[in-house]
């Protein structure tokens, strides 16, 4: 049973001005090591970082929270193929609480944008 829905949309120019500006302090606000080593390996990570922003924003709302209740580090969007949802921290915690079980996300990214849609599941 569907226990929430998210979408988000991101422009990318503004993740590659917060990533030429100052890289580091927004990776490691927003990003787990692993997602930042992912988007690192091609010549854009802006693409790969700005659709996992999105992706993060539509866990969350999927979940029915948004960034001040919620770390943004507490949720990981792997990469290469299907990409998959790791909730850690507080956003597990909510998951266990709410029965929710499993968490779909779909990313896309073109030139400038990168959209996210997420849908949380309950166990029956």
């Amino acid at each position: 049973m569907i226990f929430g829905i998210g979408v988000d949309q991101v422009d990318l120019n503004r993740v590659r001005k917060l990533l030429s500006k100052s890289q580091s302090k927004f990776e490691k606000r927003c990003f787990t090591e692993n997602e930042v080593i992912y988007a690192n390996r091609f010549a854009d990570p802006s693409k790969r970082l700005g659709a996992r922003f999105a992706g993060k924003e539509a866990v969350m709302k999927s979940l029915g929270k948004g960034w001040r209740q919620l770390n943004w580090k507490d949720i990981e969007i792997t990469g290469g193929g299907k990409p998959e949802v790791i909730l850690l921290g507080k956003a597990r915690e909510l998951a266990t609480k709410s029965r929710i079980d499993n968490v779909h996300v779909s990313l896309s990214h073109e030139k400038n944008n990168a959209i996210a849609f997420a849908i949380s599941e309950v166990s029956n």
